[in-house]
């Protein structure tokens, strides 16, 4: 088994006596796509800073290329490649220049970065704006950007903090297509996002955080089949009577007041049921998602 490209044990970050982060543990194995999930607040995006050294960790380990991130973080650094949440590009140069400048942080020579640049503009299908104005571009182009600036260095893990936040879904799907590309080519990804369809597609493993905690790890499909099962079943104005209907079948739901979501486990039976005797303004059967689990481990309350 080959050593994990990142590896944390009990990793926390105290600011006095909040815990951001609050003794979590994992690890991430090369070429595998991760996805670190949770709640505004939940401690994700302190987590992420840790990973590239913008944050010290206040206690615990972490481990990147088997190098302890405290003693090693330059070396660590230059095989590290991040697109951060914002958007932060040199709106006085242009397309490749923002390319260009950027690579001497890694002293790639000047021939060399020219030449990877043209190939990730290529790449991410923006060759044609190379010597436009930041300002010129779109948000999906804006994005796709930062991103070829992020593997400029050609990294060896690639972290992703919410990369496609904001973006229209024609310009969102872009940007999947691009990363599982990077994917099938072996690269290691770290990705954060809001997005649940985009972590159920892209990624390989994950986990939930919330209040700086891991509550739950696995793979996307587990994940659904193990808290959730197979489809759901939302029903809008339920009656008292079906709510008894329910109590007395053992069924699995959440009781939202003017909704009702059912976990259904047992095939059409129950769906049937439901609609034939008890909706009387329908009911809607769809298959569970990712977003499911979420909702259902970490609330559906609204977070500042």
């Amino acid at each position: 088994m080959t050593e994990p490209v990142v590896e944390t044990e009990k990793l926390s970050k105290f600011y006095g006596d909040f815990k951001a982060v609050d003794g979590i543990s994992f690890q991430i194995g090369q070429g595998e796509c991760f996805g670190l999930l949770g709640p505004n607040g939940a401690g994700k995006t302190t987590t992420i800073r840790m990973l590239y050294g913008y944050t010290p960790l206040s206690s615990g380990s972490l481990k990147i290329f088997g190098r302890d991130i405290r003693q090693d973080l330059r070396a660590v650094k230059q095989h590290i490649g991040v697109c951060q949440q914002e958007d932060n590009l040199d709106p006085d140069l242009s397309v490749l220049q923002n390319l260009l400048v950027f690579a001497r942080y890694f002293d790639i020579p000047r021939a060399l970065a020219r030449q990877r640049a043209e190939e990730l503009l290529r790449f991410f299908a923006l060759e044609g704006r190379s010597g436009a104005n930041i300002r010129e571009l779109s948000g999906g182009m804006k994005r796709r950007l930062v991103l070829a600036r992020a593997l400029l260095n050609e990294p060896k893990l690639l972290i992703l903090d919410e990369p496609t936040t904001g973006l229209d879904p024609q310009s969102r799907h872009q940007v999947w297509e691009r990363l599982e590309e990077l994917k099938t080519r072996g690269l290691t990804i770290l990705l954060t996002s809001h997005y649940l369809e985009e972590a159920a597609r892209l990624c390989d493993r994950l986990i939930i955080i919330d209040h700086g905690r891991i509550i739950v790890e696995g793979a996307p499909a587990e994940l659904v089949a193990r808290y959730v099962g197979r489809e759901v079943i939302e029903v809008v104005a339920p009656t008292e009577e079906m709510r008894d209907f329910l109590k007395r079948q053992r069924a699995d739901f959440e009781d939202l007041g003017h909704r009702l979501v059912v976990y259904n486990q047992n095939g059409d039976e129950l769906f049937i049921h439901l609609a034939k005797d008890f909706c009387r303004r329908g009911c809607t059967l769809r298959q569970a998602t990712l977003e499911d689990v979420f909702l259902r481990l970490t609330g559906r309350e609204l977070r500042e």
